[in-house]
């Protein structure tokens, strides 16, 4: 099966590690050349090494919340490869608290991480995106769409994002670029490794990803390559009459449809 990912080229952020350096795994093996992007070179580097075993990968040291930043990713990408096909918008973390915990500075700064810093990458990255009819993929989470009480600032910003999705799709549409969204549930990452140390460290990962997942139908957590697979497709050449679709990657838990 052809993903028509063959000489195409992907820009994936906050990609050192977690789902954003499995998804960059994943175009890879498929023929893409990634460029990687996050704040820590350390890790960047060390994730270079050991992608480059499946095609040709590099990376940019950046914080995507910077004023330039879009422009200095984008602008290293093209001189590296000389064109772009592929956006993934993956920067972000889970700050989540009750609306009376959350200090106002903290609204804000989720909302540069998660929202306006993709903003930024689907601007500098449109004039090349129309060239190619390429594709945008914004990560979300569940929470965007189901709201819960301690979700804040998160869950605003993720419903941000998927408001920006639709609107992007219809947009962007009339230059065949096509802009969709993923919204992550419970899903292995370097954030919930951390939980699963910290709360369970006798436990291994298969018992951690298990125990007391009744709320979740499919009763597990979901591994870091079931969400890199549904990016990667999304992104691909098979889905080439999907747009503003926003996914649950939740194993079933999320009450929305």
């Amino acid at each position: 099966m052809d993903f028509g990912y063959e000489g195409k080229v992907a820009v994936i952020t906050g990609s050192s590690k977690g789902i954003g350096r499995q998804t960059a795994e994943e175009m890879l093996k498929l023929g893409a050349k990634v460029m990687l992007v996050a704040r820590g070179e350390e890790e960047l580097a060390a994730a270079k090494e050991s992608l480059g075993a499946h095609g040709e990968v590099d990376y940019v040291v950046q914080d995507v919340t910077g004023d330039d930043a879009g422009e200095n990713i984008i602008n290293a990408v093209i001189e590296r490869f000389g064109r772009l096909d592929v956006l993934v918008n993956n920067a972000g973390g889970a700050f989540a608290e009750s609306f009376e915990e959350v200090e106002v500075n903290d609204w804000q700064g989720d909302l540069d991480l998660k929202v306006l810093s993709a903003v930024k990458m689907s601007k500098a990255a449109l004039p090349h995106l129309k060239e190619n009819g390429g594709a945008i993929l914004n990560l979300t989470a569940v929470a965007g769409k189901n709201p819960g009480a301690g979700t804040l600032p998160t869950s605003v910003s993720r419903s941000a994002g998927l408001a920006m999705t639709k609107a992007m799709s219809k947009d962007l549409g009339r230059y065949g670029i096509r802009v969709n969204a993923v919204c992550i549930g419970l899903i292995r990452s370097d954030q919930v490794e951390k939980m699963w140390k910290a709360e369970a460290p006798e436990m291994s990962w298969e018992e951690f990803a298990t125990t007391g997942r009744e709320d979740i139908p499919l009763g597990r957590v979901g591994e870091t390559e079931e969400a890199a697979n549904v990016i990667t497709f999304l992104c691909s050449e098979l889905a080439s009459y999907i747009t503003g679709a926003a996914v649950n990657i939740d194993g079933g838990a999320s009450a929305s449809l």
